[in-house]
Order: C-alpha cells, then sequence, then structure tokens
C-alpha cells in the first residue's frame, strides 16, 4: 500500500451520513424497486440471489452480509447460497432464476455486448416484461447501493 493510500485509508466518509438527502432518494427508490418486484411476482429468494450474486461481483462485504441474511430469512438455503457464485455449474437454480441471475451479471457489466443480448433473450424466454424490467432494476440498484458501501467502506457488523 503506497502512503498516499495509507493515510487516506482511516480517512473514509460513509457516503450515507454525508450526504443523507441523496442516500434517503436511494432508499425511496429502492422499496419502488421492491414492490415493482412484488407486483411482477418475483419471489423475495429470487430477488435476494440477484443482490447476491451482484454483490459478489462487485466484492461488497457490507451488502454480501446483509443479502445473505435476508436471503436465509427468505427461505433461501445455505447450500445454494455457498454454490451462488458457481450457479451455472449446477442444478440447483431453477430457470426462472438462472435467467435473473445472468440478467443480473449483464446488468452489473453492461460492456459485455454479447453476454448482455444472450442473457436478454433467455430472460425473455422465462419472465413476462414486468418481471425482467424488475429483474434488471433490482440489478441496478444493488449496484448503486454496492458502490455507496464499496467506497465508504462500510464495516460488516460484528453481531
Amino acid at each position: 500500500m503506497s502512503d498516499a493510500v495509507a493515510a487516506t485509508a482511516g480517512q473514509r466518509i460513509f457516503l450515507d451520513r454525508q450526504t443523507p438527502d441523496a442516500y434517503k432518494a436511494y432508499v425511496r427508490a429502492a422499496r419502488t424497486v421492491r414492490a415493482a418486484a412484488d407486483d411482477a411476482g418475483l419471489d423475495r429468494t429470487l430477488v435476494e440471489l440477484v443482490n447476491l450474486r451482484v454483490s459478489q461481483l462487485n466484492g461488497c462485504a457490507s451488502c454480501l452480509d446483509v443479502h445473505t441474511r435476508a436471503a436465509l430469512a427468505a427461505g433461501d438455503t445455505p447450500r445454494r447460497l455457498g454454490v451462488l457464485a458457481a450457479w451455472r455449474d449446477t442444478e440447483l437454480f431453477t430457470p426462472r432464476e438462472r435467467a435473473a441471475l445472468a440478467l443480473a451479471e449483464a446488468t452489473t457489466h453492461p460492456a459485455d455486448a454479447d453476454a448482455q443480448e444472450r442473457a436478454y433473450a433467455e430472460a425473455r424466454e422465462v419472465l413476462d416484461d414486468a418481471a425482467l424490467s424488475a429483474v434488471i432494476w433490482v440489478a441496478i440498484t444493488i449496484n448503486a447501493f454496492n458502490r455507496v458501501s464499496i467506497l465508504s467502506k462500510h464495516p460488516v457488523r460484528q453481531d
């Protein structure tokens, strides 16, 4: 670690606390997205799988902690959560979940146009318009929260 990096490491601000109105706007948006997901018939476990997979891709420890707890509370299993990073290599996920996970990955890494087109086409086969839109919005929302937590260096709670 360079001296400049080491000098600022302990001086991080929590973006959510520094600019609370902006953070509150994100929270309101997240509530709207959650309602859209509910209205589209996405169950809580699928939404949390999307939140977890995006958080894995972004390396957000704080969000991984929060959404692992939420997924377990929603009824998902430790086994499925344990293999989520390798979801393509297991049959533990339904076609609908697989489509949502691929779409979430494509939303997180939009520069891979071929993967994005494949994911979108696959999603169209198993998700209606409302569900497809909701999955993309869930992925966009967790990507935003990941960046707030990562750049703020939010700690994982010790409970």
